[in-house]
Formats: structure tokens, C-alpha cells, sequence
């Protein structure tokens, strides 16, 4: 029986994989395998027959009461409201022309959008699905290949878990008792970083086989300089404008997140008015649309709070890092080991639960570990480990089965995109996001030269 018990997660992350492409709807998928495996373990008496309980109050503690995320149902109304008002259309549409001789141009420009939304929210699940409706619908209709799509769209999308102000950082920086304001400026250059690895592959496709992403019909772009002229004062600037309004009441600490969402939402409604483009039938569509996604988002939250709560009181987490412990290797051995360890979480479990489960139990182990000379203040060395984790907890919402960023995706995205692609596009994303982390595990410095100049 205790050598069945400890096959349990196992067991449990695999009927996960499996059931993912029933077509079943994820938030079911997630907390049904949580409360099937909960109930084989109290029948087999292995858990307490009233634990599951406690799976009540880490709901209210991590998704009821969290006010962070009343800013998703009023971003998941911005993005909503410009795309049925067509602001959204028309700014890809100039971005297109200003692009258009680039290879890629719109995927880009598509990602150019989801850093600005990324650095503005801090909240991947609202990034993402806005970025979804504002983009996905557009790059379908220009005959895009749809895992590229759904690649630049998502991995650009989860870019805000790692780009300043990050909410992560935040809670690493109080775990670690590090200097938040340390961690944000060591992140900075890592995330611009992995944003150029993204444009440099996006251009490379497209220049090596452009029936990916088709460019622009002449015949679709203005003529001469005056038209030109128009449409970005029409097009461009009113939703640039209002993304630096919400951008930029975060920065200068008008406003957090959550008020900017309402800032971003109303601001939404006045440039449709402005473009004469909303009706009571389009507000209740918006309306309506955004309370189904944001339903189907709490609901991912629900199931998967019940999913990683059964998990760990199994032993699942427990059992991953136990490896690492009884591992004998050199300082970098036991630093690959351990960025293994996030990664392989990152399957399963969601950033707030690996920082609060790896940071306390993997941080004292880093304090022991030796680089000489590679790390060029000692002092440093804890903070260019959080930006490892932080930018390998990236990837945690791109990996299949378990990405958060994917289900955000697919209940946003169109009814003919399959899960399937949206894995399949996300893949060349993940591994430029590896050898980014590669990158700063082997020059330190990308991380550490802003902080290291901070101190001087």
C-alpha cells in the first residue's frame, strides 16, 4: 500500500495529461482528477476523510479574496471592447502598413503589443486573453500559420510575470528578504532579452518561409503621405494612448493595477464612442463575452487550486524535491538540478505555489553553493537566483499539459483553433525561453550589471 501511495501523483499527473485532450472543459478536467484521486486516497485511508475541506478556504484565501484579480474581468472588457468596436482592427491593420516590408510584420508588431499589455497588467491570465482577442482574430484572417500565432501571442502575453512591475517579483523579493526594488532592475534585461529572442525567431520564420505570415497586398495600404498621415493619427495613436494611460498610472503609482484595469476599461468605452462604433447591441455583447471568459477563467482557478492542493497532500511536490536532496554534485550541477526541479513543476503547478514550495527550500542550499568568481558580487548571488527562477517560471505557463497561458488561450481564442496548435506553436517559444535562461545562468551580468551600477 505505501509503495502504491507514492505512485499516486504520478498516476494523477498522468490521467491529467490524458483527459486534457478529451475536449473536456479544462476547469472540470482539473478539479474532477483532484477530487477522484482526494476520494481513492480517503477510501484507501491514506489522507484524512475531511481534508478535501481545506480545499474551500485555499480557494477564497487564493482566488476569492486575491482583489489582484478583479483587474482580469475589467482588462478581459478592455480587449473585448476594442475588438468588437474594431480599434482593435484597425491599430493591427496600421501597425501592418508601418510593417509591411518587415518579414513577419504583424506578428512583430502583435508582440510589440503584447510586451506594452504584458508590463501594463502584471496579470498573465488578463495579458493573454486580451492579446487573444485583440490579435488572434486578425492574424486568422491574414491566413497566418496558427501555432506561430498562438506562439507570439501567448509566450509575449506571459512576458509580464517577469517584466517590471511584476507581482512575482514582489513575492519572491518578501520570501527571499531581498530588495524589490534589486529584482527589478536585475529582471529588466532578462525579459527585454527573451522579447528579442521571440522578434528574432518570428522574423527568421517568416523571411525563411513566408507562407506563414503572409505580408500585406499593396493594394491594401495607403497611397501617399497624407493618407498615411490619417490613419495613424485615427488608428494608432487613440489605443496607444490609452495602453500608456494604463501603463503609465501603474509606473508613476497613480494607480494599481486592479484601478487601472477600470481605467482601461472606461477609456475602451470613450474611444468607441469617439469612432461612433458602439451600439447597445455591441456593449451587450462585450458584456456578455466577458462574463462567460472571466467565468471560465475563475473556473481554471477553482480546479486548479483543488488539483494542486490533492497533489501535494499526496506527496507530489514532496516526492520531486526529496530528489534533489539526495543528489551529490558540484555547485553547478545542484544549480542545474534545481532549475530542472522549477521546471518540471511548472507542468503542474502555478507560479504563486512553486515560489511559496521551491524559494524557502531551495534558497538555503543556494546560499551554500560556490561560483568563485563567476558571480561578480557575492552579494548578488541570492537575487540572480530569483531572476533564474523568475525566468524559468515563464515557461511554467507555455509547458504542456498543465500551461496556464494555453487554457487562457483556447477559451478566448476562436472555435476553430485546436489545443493541439496552440501547443505546437508555443514549443520554439519555450526553448527560446531555455536558452535564455541558459543565457543568464552563463553571463550573470544580463541580470546583475543594472543592480551592480544601482549600488556604485
Amino acid at each position: 500500500m505505501e509503495g502504491f501511495a507514492e505512485f499516486l501523483p504520478v498516476l494523477m499527473f498522468a490521467s491529467l495529461a490524458v483527459l486534457l485532450f478529451t475536449g473536456y472543459p479544462v476547469a472540470f478536467v482539473l478539479g474532477g482528477i483532484g477530487l477522484a484521486f482526494w476520494l481513492l486516497a480517503a477510501a484507501l485511508g491514506l489522507v484524512n476523510d475531511k481534508s478535501f475541506l481545506l480545499v474551500v478556504s485555499r480557494i477564497y484565501g487564493g482566488v476569492v479574496s486575491n482583489l489582484t484579480l478583479v483587474a482580469i474581468p475589467m482588462f478581459i472588457f478592455m480587449g473585448t471592447m476594442m475588438e468588437k468596436s474594431g480599434l482593435a482592427r484597425d491599430l493591427l491593420h496600421c501597425l501592418q502598413v508601418l510593417t509591411r516590408r518587415i518579414p513577419g510584420g504583424l506578428a512583430l508588431s502583435v508582440v510589440t503589443i503584447g510586451v506594452i499589455m504584458a508590463a501594463t497588467t502584471g496579470i498573465i491570465g488578463a495579458s493573454v486573453v486580451m492579446m487573444t482577442l485583440l490579435a488572434l482574430p486578425v492574424m486568422l484572417e491574414r491566413n497566418y500559420d496558427v501555432p506561430l500565432a498562438t506562439g507570439s501571442i501567448a509566450s509575449s502575453g506571459t512576458l509580464g510575470i517577469l517584466i517590471p512591475p511584476s507581482i512575482m517579483l514582489v513575492v519572491m523579493g518578501e520570501l527571499l528578504s531581498v530588495s524589490i526594488g534589486t529584482l527589478f532592475m536585475a529582471a529588466l534585461v532578462p525579459g527585454l532579452l527573451l522579447s528579442g529572442l521571440y522578434f528574432l525567431y518570428i522574423f527568421t520564420v517568416s523571411l525563411m518561409q513566408p507562407k506563414k505570415a503572409p505580408a500585406m497586398h499593396r493594394d491594401e495600404a495607403p497611397v501617399g503621405a497624407k493618407a498615411l498621415g490619417v490613419m495613424i493619427v485615427s488608428s494608432f495613436l487613440p489605443p496607444v494612448a490609452l495602453i500608456l494611460l494604463v501603463l503609465g498610472s501603474i509606473f508613476a503609482g497613480f494607480a494599481t493595477p486592479t484601478e487601472a484595469s477600470g481605467i482601461g476599461a472606461a477609456g475602451a468605452i470613450v474611444l468607441a464612442l469617439i469612432k461612433r462604433s458602439l451600439s447597445f447591441f455591441i456593449l451587450r455583447d462585450v458584456i456578455e463575452r466577458s462574463a462567460l471568459t472571466g467565468a471560465m477563467l475563475f473556473g481554471i482557478f477553482v480546479g486548479a487550486t483543488a488539483f494542486s492542493y490533492v497533489f501535494a497532500l499526496l506527496g507530489g511536490h514532496d516526492l520531486i524535491i526529496s530528489v534533489v536532496k539526495g543528489v551529490e554534485a558540484g555547485p553547478w550541477g545542484i544549480l542545474i538540478l534545481l532549475m530542472a526541479v522549477v521546471f518540471l513543476l511548472g507542468f503542474f503547478f502555478d507560479w504563486i505555489e512553486i515560489t511559496l514550495i521551491v524559494l524557502p527550500v531551495f534558497a538555503p542550499i543556494v546560499r551554500l553553493l560556490d561560483f568563485g568568481d563567476h558571480i561578480p558580487a557575492p552579494e548578488l548571488l541570492v537575487p540572480w537566483f530569483a531572476i533564474l527562477v523568475a525566468v524559468n517560471l515563464q515557461t511554467s505557463f507555455l509547458t504542456p499539459p498543465f500551461g496556464f497561458a494555453l487554457f487562457y488561450m483556447k477559451g478566448a481564442a476562436p472555435a476553430g483553433v485546436r489545443i493541439q496548435q496552440i501547443y505546437r506553436g508555443i514549443i520554439p517559444f519555450v526553448l527560446l525561453q531555455i536558452l535564455g535562461l541558459g543565457a543568464v545562468m552563463i553571463w550573470p551580468e544580463i541580470a546583475l550589471w543594472l543592480p551592480m551600477q544601482a549600488g556604485q
